[in-house]
């Protein structure tokens, strides 16, 4: 049997899709660099292997995945082209691998993530399923119907893919090292869509995505009532958000989800659309309720003083709106304190007005170092530039986190794509 090496081990999709592997009985190792990261803890559970970078580690044996950071000159991709073994990229492997199941792509500029868990998480409630979730985490099961996936649409990775079915949640422009704007970013959406092979479960509030040309039949959700499935009389307690769905005007049942905000409703909305789709029943569909959420997407922590920490992925101005959002709705009567570290120096200054008024609808706001890109140069920008567009805000350096202690009976949102965790775990040390 063939081990399968997975070079970059730690990324959050590799992480995933060596999880699905190991647990669908095969022989997994991986490879990284040794600085911790979030994704390693659940390979470490299933006793994967993970080693240092070296070339000795790719032998003969082996099935070799390379994880898409690294560049064709890495010395382990070199040394698998070398002695010829099967190598493939991430996308590639698995574009091949869910051809086996009713794969069911989930992508768009946000939500994708949380999308996909709460997909993942319904259908396995029902059926047999395996996931593979933007946030490291992977099932493989044998028996398996459904194959739910991300799909993210950096470098048109997406288009690897030829789903039976894909749930678009927006398009909107982001990765601008890649993307040369929204409309090339649609035309990436665009070419996917003609590889769809059933249906297409798409937001309808989205402009964009109305304009969207399939071979199948395209089902729109949304707020508004040109939507097939319509959300009303959206109510929020303690318990979380409570919705009417409504399927082309006439009234189909009541959901409730334990999450808070428009997107959060939206999100569930693509979920109940595609179930419908595929003939689940309305009981069946309400076990979405009890989904506990994905790594890195509002992740709470309840701290001391009446604090509670969040620990968010939010990269992008849409996503901080969110974010704050949530906080603000699940938590009317306390402050939120926004700890936030941009992600590359291209996104921050093609975005920088545009972050600047998202941050500002948090009462305080500190701003840690640029997360840079091994891709990208600093071109002379520094958080210093953001933080003259955000008024009252304060720089956040690691060593100085104890300052947030001041913020007692508040939300702390930690938010970044980088490392913002360390400054999380800086300021959890201090209790």
């Amino acid at each position: 049997m063939s081990t399968y090496h997975f070079i970059g081990i730690k990324g959050t999709g590799m992480s995933a899709l060596a999880q699905i592997l190991h647990e669908s009985g095969h022989v997994v190792q991986g490879s990284d660099i040794e600085k911790h990261f979030f994704t390693e803890e659940a390979l470490r559970q299933e006793g994967i292997p993970i080693l240092p970078f070296q070339v000795d580690n790719i032998q003969k044996d082996q099935v070799v995945i390379a994880g898409n950071a690294f560049s064709d000159d890495h010395e382990e991709i070199v040394r698998a082209k070398e002695i010829g073994v099967p190598l493939y990229r991430y996308h590639e492997f698995l574009g091949d691998y869910l051809k086996q199941y009713t794969s069911i792509a989930v992508t768009g500029a946000h939500g994708k993530t949380s999308t996909t868990g709460l997909l993942a998480h319904t259908l396995s409630e029902n059926v047999p399923t395996s996931y593979l979730i933007g946030d490291g985490t992977g099932r493989g099961r044998s028996d398996s119907q459904y194959f739910a996936f991300e799909a993210c649409e950096y470098r048109r990775h997406f288009l690897a893919y030829e789903s039976d079915y894909c749930i678009m949640t927006n398009v909107d422009f982001d990765h601008p090292d890649y993307f040369k704007d929204i409309n090339d970013v649609f035309d990436a959406f665009q070419e996917m869509a003609m590889k769809v092979k059933r249906g297409i479960i798409a937001c309808g509030d989205d402009e964009m995505l109305q304009q969207i040309q399939a071979k199948v039949p395209v089902v729109y959700y949304g707020f508004s009532e040109e939507n097939d499935f319509q959300a009303k009389n959206i109510q929020e307690s303690e318990e979380g958000t409570t919705f009417d769905v409504f399927v082309r005007g006439t009234y189909f049942d009541t959901f409730q989800i334990p999450t808070y905000g428009n997107h959060s409703v939206l999100n569930a909305l693509s979920v109940i659309a595609l179930c419908d789709y595929e003939k689940f029943s309305s009981e069946d569909i309400k076990k979405i309720y009890t989904f506990e959420g994905v790594k890195r997407r509002f992740t709470e922590t309840k701290w001391k003083d009446g604090q509670i920490i969040i620990d968010d992925y939010a990269h992008h101005p849409i996503e901080i709106d969110a974010t704050i959002d949530s906080a603000r709705k699940k938590y009317p009567n306390k402050n939120v304190v926004a700890v936030f570290q941009p992600h590359t120096y291209t996104r921050t200054r093609k975005f920088l007005d545009e972050f600047a008024e998202s941050l500002s609808k948090a009462d305080y706001v500190y701003l840690c170092d640029i997360f840079g890109s091994a891709r990208e140069k600093d071109g002379h920008l520094s958080i210093n530039d953001l933080q003259q567009k955000v008024e009252g805000s304060e720089l956040l350096p690691e060593n100085k986190t104890e300052i947030l202690q001041n913020h007692k009976d508040s939300v702390i949102l930690f938010m970044g794509a980088g490392d913002i965790q360390k400054y999380q775990e800086a300021f959890k040390s201090l209790a």
